[in-house]
């Protein structure tokens, strides 16, 4: 009965001490942000923090994780609304990780700089990420198969190949190379380049 009630508890501490650092690394940048300042921010002394994550890296991890899950759930999202053909949901998938690439490098620069340098050292992060997006991607290729609109034999390899292909959409640092306008462009060119590739001929 009281495991129950403090795992919780536990829980909850540690969401705040991610939003608290989130925040500061936000405001600040990880370098410039120091444990005491984090455990200053939530009103916790800095000893009580070290019960919950062994150092800055190991909290600056957990809010990349949280920041990649996030990213993970809107391609999620866009690719499973209901009425959409296989070519829609891809094109869906391909201006999601677009538009939240551009937000990330527009609007929230000093938190890809933190996840940026987290992955240097924490690469099972970047491996979990392209794992889940081309999990993403081979749904909606299977979804393809399904109806027909696709006629593609190995489809794991075949969304790895397609990942691979849309990686200037997915790098926050490429955004500054031209305006959205022309990035939409370039992502809608593609999409219709790869359906060439992959519909059902007859």
């Amino acid at each position: 009965m009281e495991s129950t009630s403090i795992k919780p508890l536990a829980e909850d501490t540690r969401q705040q001490i991610l939003q608290a650092a989130e925040s500061r690394f936000g405001q600040y940048g990880y370098n410039k942000t120091t444990m005491a300042e984090i455990a200053e921010d939530t009103g916790m002394s800095a000893a009580n923090i070290y019960r919950y994550f062994d150092n800055k890296e190991d909290i600056a991890a957990a809010c990349t994780s949280r920041w990649m899950c996030m990213r993970i759930d809107r391609l999620r999202n866009a690719i499973r609304q209901p009425g959409l053909t296989a070519v829609q949901r891809l094109q869906d998938y391909v201006l999601t990780t677009l538009r939240v690439s551009h937000e990330m490098a527009l609007e929230n620069s000093k938190i890809y700089e933190l996840c940026e340098t987290i992955t240097n050292n924490r690469q099972d992060l970047i491996y979990e990420k392209i794992d889940a997006e081309i999990a993403l991607l081979a749904e909606v290729l299977a979804n393809g198969n399904d109806t027909g609109e696709f006629n593609i034999n190995d489809i794991i390899a075949t969304a790895s190949t397609v990942h691979s292909a849309l990686v200037i959409f997915d790098v926050p640092i490429f955004m500054g190379l031209f305006p959205y306008e022309q990035f939409e462009e370039r992502a809608r060119a593609i999409v219709k380049l790869l359906v060439t590739g992959l519909e059902n001929k007859p």
